[in-house]
Formats: structure tokens, sequence, C-alpha cells
């Protein structure tokens, strides 16, 4: 049985499960996890939605009750208006979205007391939408479902592009695609999926943007290993890494410090001839490097650890190359991750800092002279990009700061950002700073 052959009544209640969870603190992958497999997909979708309209559903419940009801009746009700309140956004007619919440408060013993009062907002919320709606349009939370806090932080990081960044959250991102060169190239890629009848555009030197998304193993060549999901702006860290590393005359050492599920540990493979380290510290995440270079027929050394004790795992041996893909907010990649916006608090940008300092200050001496470290995020915060790199630049003087593009905005088509010129297009938010790290004792000399 389809999602779509299910009754609708069933489809809201478990969009308002997973609405509840993020309430509580879970995120939406391992809230949708605990769906039941046939309502999963089409949970998701409503999840979602409702999610990327959350701040003007619940400023329009604030309109019509004062006191929230208890907390299953309320996500059910603010599922509902957040999935109709826009007739050209509906997924449904917004009466049978109505009439299909009101039978999903009656038929959960949950809600069910709480029936009649999800009625009547709702039926209210038919007759005066328009007054309703356009009440709400003073609210900023309302207008741009975000955290207050967080259009704050993007209009002091952002001046020029804070309403872009959140124009572009609200958006559905494209299916990206990363093709393994080891395998095929991005022209034959696109000549193939043309044969398929599929839609497709390329994006940078492998990316491919797809029209329509894609059930992942049903992706021509995906079983194969010639490609992989991964975002434009994500598939620019190892060419930006690889890019200046002397050449040697033994394979590349190289670590990814923070590499799971392995996207980029494989594509820094797919592009050299390298022993990679791919590290992380949760043992599951590590299964996921392993099967990833499995399906691409790669070879990584796998280690389960934490980056900042190298004294646990590092052989003392220098690396010729560093890819630290640091903890962060999230806060670029919100349109794929809607939940984000709302899991988070102010407070995780200072915490994730430390963080982030703490394994830059830990990485740096592993790194040969010469050697490149390339710090990314996928943030689009200040204190996660640049002002994290400045503070590190300010305190190790044998580090240089290599081209790279920065601060890299969402956005949907138009090109904004520091990009290559082939990366116009769809991508999410990241940052990239490349450092190298130089010889101080050569440079005084040749200084004198």
């Amino acid at each position: 049985m389809t999602g779509q052959a299910l009754p609708l009544w069933r489809q809201l209640q478990a969009a308002a499960s997973v609405l509840q969870s993020v309430r509580e603190g879970v995120s939406a992958t391992a809230a949708l996890a605990r769906v039941d497999g046939t309502l999963r997909p089409a949970a998701q979708a409503l999840a979602f939605q409702t999610l990327r309209n959350l701040g003007r559903a619940e400023a329009l419940r604030r309109l019509m009750a004062n006191r929230p009801p208890p907390p299953q009746a309320d996500a059910l009700l603010c599922t509902a208006l957040a999935l109709s309140w826009r007739n050209d956004e509906a997924p449904y007619e917004i009466f049978t979205l109505v009439d299909q919440a009101v039978e999903a408060a009656k038929r959960d013993p949950a809600t069910k007391a709480q029936a009649n009062f999800v009625n009547a907002c709702l039926r209210r919320f038919l007759r005066e939408r328009d007054a309703l709606v356009s009440a709400t349009d003073r609210n900023l939370v309302a207008l741009w479902n975000h955290p207050s806090w967080w259009i704050d932080r993007l209009k002091k990081d952002h001046p020029q592009h804070w309403q872009q960044i959140l124009q572009a959250n609200n958006t559905h991102p494209p299916m990206t695609l990363r093709v393994n060169v080891r395998k095929t190239t991005q022209a034959d890629y696109l000549a193939l999926l043309t044969q398929r009848g599929v839609e497709a555009q390329p994006v940078g030197d492998y990316g491919v943007i797809l029209s329509r998304a894609m059930h992942v193993p049903a992706l021509p060549g995906f079983a194969d290993g010639a490609i992989s999901v991964q975002d434009a702006a994500a598939q620019l860290a190892a060419p930006l890494l690889l890019s200046g590393v002397p050449v040697q005359d033994r394979p590349l050492r190289i670590l990814d410090a923070c590499a799971a599920p392995g996207g980029k540990t494989a594509h820094l493979l797919e592009l050299a001839d390298a022993e990679v380290t791919a590290l992380d510290i949760d043992p599951q995440r590590c299964e996921r490097i392993h099967e990833t270079m499995e399906r691409l027929g790669l070879k990584a050394k796998v280690v389960t650890a934490d980056a900042a004790q190298p004294d646990s795992w590092w052989d003392g041996q220098a690396f010729d190359a560093i890819l630290l893909d640091a903890p962060c907010t999230a806060s670029g990649i919100v349109r794929r991750h809607p939940d984000v916006r709302w899991l988070r608090r102010e407070t995780d940008i200072a915490q994730l800092g430390l963080q982030q300092s703490r394994l830059l200050k830990a990485l740096w001496p592993m790194l040969a002279v010469h050697g490149r470290l390339l710090y990314c995020t996928c943030s689009v915060f200040r204190p996660e990009g640049e002002g994290q790199v400045q503070t590190f630049l300010a305190h190790n003087k044998a580090a240089l700061l290599r081209p790279a593009p920065g601060h890299l905005l969402p956005q949907t088509g138009a090109k904004t950002s520091a990009l290559p010129d082939n990366l116009e297009g769809d991508h999410d938010g990241f940052y990239y700073a490349l450092l190298e790290k130089i010889d101080l004792a050569a440079a005084d000399r040749s200084g004198a």
C-alpha cells in the first residue's frame, strides 16, 4: 500500500507525531524512523512542509487560542495550519485538509478529547483565513518561518543577503549527484540520463542536478558506484583540499577528521591515489563509511576515535592534507533539514565554536610543513566560519590562508556567492577556508 492510498488522516497523524518529536528535541530523521514504513514517505513530505511553515502556523494558532492545547493536539492543529495557510502550496484541497485533521483528532485516543477544539479552530480559520494571515504578516517569525534569534543572527552576519538566505531555506532542494570519475564522466553520465528520459543539468566539475528527485537505489549507476548523492557546495571540498598539495614520490597521506557518512572521503579517493584515514567518533556512523567505500569500490582506513584526542589513534606520522568538516549548527543545510532551525538554540553557536576550536588546535600539529588543512562547515553563521578561522590565524603564525570560497550562501539559481563560474545554480550554504602550514624557520631565514 502506497502513501497516497493511505487515508489522509493517518498521514496527518504521522506528520504531527514528527512535529511533536522535534518540539521535544528529537531530530526529524530519528522521528521518521519511528513511523510505520508504509506511512513514512507521505509523513516526511507533510512533516517537512509543516516545519517550513511552522512559524506561520504557531502565530495563527496563538491568534485563535491564547493557551495551546495539550502537546499532541497542538502538533496536529499546527500541522493542519502549516499545510493549509496558502492555497498555492497546500498539498491537498484545504477543506479536505481541515476535515481530515479533525478526523485524525477524533481517531487518536491522545487527541480525542480535544477534537472539538481542533475543529472549532480550523473552521474559524476557514472563515477568517485572509484576515488571520494578514494579522500574522507583522510577525517576523511567521513571515520567515525561522526563530527570531536566527533571523537576527543572519541580519548581523549577512546584512545584504539575510532575506535571500531565509527565502532559500524555505525552498525544496534538488537532488544533486556527484559522478565518480574513476568509473564515468560528467558528460557520459548526463548522456546516460538523457537515454533514460531523466532531465538533468551539470553543476561544477563533477555534479549533476536532477530536474526531479528519484528513489536513490533506482538511480542509474548507483549500485555500481558510478555516482553518489552530494550537494554541489559539498563537492568543492575534495578538489579544494587537493589543490596545491606538494607532489610526493609516494601516495599522499590524507586525514578526513570528521568523515561520516563518507561522502567527502570517497571523493578524495575518486580524485587521488592516496592513503586516506577516515575518522569519526560514532561507531554506527563509521559503519556508514564502510558501506560507502564498499559500494564505490574504494578503500580507506576507517578509525573510530575522537579527532581531538590524537594520543588514542595517531601514529605520529604527519599528514600531507587534512579535511576538517567540523561539527556545526548546520545552518547552511536547513532546506534539506527543516527541523534544524527549530532544534537549534542561540547558545549552540558558542558551544559548537569551542568544539571547532578544539579540533583545529588538535589537528594542526599533525599536518606536514607545506601541507594543507581545509576547514569547512555547513553553516552560514560567521562565528563558525570566518570568525573561527581569523581567531586561529591570530594564534598560529605558521598558518597561511590560501584562496578558497569562504562563506557560500544557499541559493536556488542566481549566482550571488564567490563561487567558481561553473558552480552557478542550486547549492547549500557552506564555509571553506584553506590553510597551508609554512616553514617559519625558513621564512625567517629568507626574511633575514
